[in-house]
């Protein structure tokens, strides 16, 4: 989820069948997207909450086409019908049969994964400014999202919450030398191997001491020369008094007001994965957590597409492995299910999900496909949400239903 974004100033929604020709709007050059067939009407229920099943959700959803980058994250907010993508630098939001709604641009930094909040009724993404050393949690007021190139930094759709915990560990002088390396996986700095932060979903305190919890996932740098870049760290915040956190997005002067700290911070042990969690997602009908990741290369590991952690299973006190010092931390358990790899210990899935991972609570899940198309000799970027079904097989424990 790291390739980076072309540059782009406006978008504008192309109402023709293809999207062969690029508009110019607001003076720039414009995003332009396909159409997809009308599907069937939406449920009234919003994910997150205790909801029925829905048989009238749609087997797909289109989000179209657009210059812009690769898709990174879905959410949807089943109550008003609305799905959200992400792509890179652009947020677009369509109705449940993929007619664009609106969009918000104008995002200079890395837009990844995405969750819609029930409780507040608002959309939650990682935003990250690598060079600027600054991340932050994005959240998307998603009743403004009305038109199409709605500036973020101007049009108050979007605020922001700065991660000071995230830009200590990304920062972090392993080796002692005085020098931060930067936006590099081949140095023993970034601890853990941080890279920033991508995964986000909403669930339960992985403590089991409260209720519902932000959790995000850390980026973790690829890089088969360090052991202590084999787990997945998940922080986790309350989010019920951020407003008071909140600033609009201000590119030019990036803001740092946020949490001092995190709720609870954890480990869960998998190996190392190329940029760690590329979508997060805490599924209600089971009550464990997706983790889905691009493959890892280390030997040593299995290198498995898809985690899951044991939501029966309370973080616990234990070592966190491969540290250059010794060091604890609270450590979250895989599902002793799919595939097992002996000499590691390690439970994983071979699946989709990098590109959009979204729980409909019972059963069934929303995976993204991404992909690209040609128009007039312009690649775009496409993006869209596929229903599927849990059945906990391997290697891939996902299937297409015959019927949505």
């Amino acid at each position: 989820m790291r390739s980076r974004a072309l540059a782009h100033t406006a978008a504008l929604f192309l109402s023709t069948a293809v999207a062969s020709a690029l508009l110019s709007a607001g003076g720039g050059a414009a995003h332009a997207r396909t159409p997809s067939p009308p599907s069937s009407s939406p449920s009234s229920a919003s994910h997150n909450g205790a909801v029925p099943p829905s048989p009238s959700l749609p087997a797909s959803v289109d989000g179209g086409a657009w210059r812009s980058g690769h898709l990174q994250g879905t959410a949807i907010d089943r109550r008003r019908g609305h799905m959200y993508f992400s792509f890179t630098d652009l947020l677009v939001k369509t109705d449940l049969e993929g007619r664009p709604i609106g969009s918000v641009t104008g995002f200079t930094g890395h837009l990844g994964d995405l969750d819609f909040n029930s409780g507040d009724g608002r959309v939650y993404g990682s935003l990250e400014y690598k060079a600027a050393k600054a991340f932050y949690i994005a959240i998307f007021d998603g009743a403004r999202i009305t038109r199409m190139n709605m500036d973020a930094r101007t049009t108050h759709v979007v605020s922001t919450v700065h991660l000071r915990e995230v830009v200590r560990d990304y920062t972090a002088d392993m080796n002692g030398d005085g020098v931060f390396d930067g936006d590099t996986a081949n140095t023993p700095d970034h601890r853990y191997g941080c890279s920033g932060i991508d995964g986000v979903a909403f669930g339960p305190d992985l403590n089991r001491r409260g209720g519902g919890r932000l959790t995000v996932a850390y980026g973790i740098y690829a890089n088969t020369t360090r052991t202590d870049n084999d787990h997945q760290v998940l922080l986790q915040y309350d989010v019920r008094d951020w407003r008071r956190y909140e600033r609009p997005l201000t590119e030019g002067a990036l803001h740092t007001s946020g949490p001092a700290s995190p709720g609870g911070k954890f480990f869960a042990y998998t190996g190392n994965t190329r940029y760690g969690v590329q979508n997060l997602e805490y599924d209600g009908h089971s009550g464990n957590w997706l983790m889905a990741v691009y493959k890892g290369t280390k030997t040593a590991f299995p290198n498995y597409s898809l985690y899951v952690l044991d939501g029966s299973k309370p973080a616990r006190r234990g070592v966190v492995k491969g540290q250059p010092r010794p060091e604890s931390g609270r450590i979250v358990s895989l599902l002793p299910r799919g595939l097992f790899h002996e000499p590691s210990g390690v439970y994983g899935y071979e699946s989709a999900g990098q590109y959009g991972l979204v729980s409909l609570d019972n059963g069934r899940f929303y995976l993204g496909e991404a992909g690209t198309a040609d128009s007039g000799g312009t690649v775009l970027q496409t993006g869209r949400a596929v229903l599927h079904r849990w059945t906990g097989g391997v290697p891939n424990p996902f299937t297409v239903p015959d019927t949505p």
